[in-house]
């Protein structure tokens, strides 16, 4: 299974949520460094490092900004922990305003 894929699984899993989009973003970052990771060579913008989550979940209503990245953060730490290098994250409760 893929990175996207296991994302996606996880979040589903988790949050039962009405919409999910998963968008691997890595091809927006080619060309920059990650030295702070040990890696010294330029990022060639291949996929499986940096995603965008856009979730919208029942388990969302009454957590705050805080609380919804805290919660998706927990359930991909391992994602997070080997290779996933950005998570931009779009968490919303049912009714609330969304970015398409």
């Amino acid at each position: 299974m893929n990175i996207k894929t296991t994302i996606e699984t996880k979040l589903a899993d988790a949050f039962a949520p009405e919409t999910l989009a998963v968008i691997d973003e890595s091809h927006l970052h080619a060309g920059h460094h990650h030295a702070e990771n040990g890696h010294d060579a330029t990022f060639d913008g291949s996929g499986g490092t940096h995603f965008r989550v856009r979730l919208v979940s029942a388990a969302f209503a009454g957590k705050s900004r805080v609380e919804r990245h805290r919660a998706i953060n927990a359930i991909l730490k391992n994602q997070l922990a080997s290779g996933v290098h950005a998570l931009a994250i779009e968490a919303s409760a049912p009714g609330e305003a969304t970015r398409r």
